[in-house]
C-alpha cells in the first residue's frame, strides 16, 4: 500500500500503526485495537482489518501463511524468508513485519 490512508475512521488510525503494532506482535484484531487503537466496528476496519492482518508484504503480495510455512520449512532469517517467499525484496518495509514473526513463531 504506497498511500499512508486512515483505515480506522471513528478513531483516526492509519495504516502505518496498524504495521506498527504488528512489528510489535499483534496479529489479532484485538490485539491490533489494543496496541493501535483502532474501533474494529467502522467500516474501514470492518473492510481492511482482515486482509492487512492476513498480508505481510503488499508489493510481492506475500501473506502471514506463506511466512509462517517459510519458516516452519526452515527459513530462520529474514534473508531466508525473502528467498522463499519474495517478502521484503522490493521495497524492503515489511522486514521489521518479518523478523517479528520469526521471533513470535506466530
Amino acid at each position: 500500500m504506497a498511500v499512508n490512508k486512515i483505515i480506522c475512521t471513528v478513531n483516526n488510525v492509519d495504516y502505518a500503526a496498524i504495521r506498527k503494532a504488528m512489528c510489535a506482535g499483534a496479529r489479532t484484531i484485538e490485539e491490533v485495537s489494543a496496541q493501535a487503537g483502532t474501533c474494529n466496528q467502522c467500516p474501514g476496519c470492518k473492510e481492511n482489518l482482515p486482509w492487512i492482518l492476513a498480508s505481510v508484504c503488499g508489493c510481492r503480495e506475500v501473506s502471514l501463511q506463506a511466512v509462517l510455512d517459510a519458516i516452519q520449512k526452515g527459513a530462520d532469517t529474514v534473508e531466508k524468508v525473502a528467498e522463499a517467499t519474495g517478502a521484503g525484496i522490493d521495497c524492503g518495509r515489511c522486514k521489521a513485519l518479518v523478523a517479528n514473526i520469526i521471533e513470535l513463531g506466530r
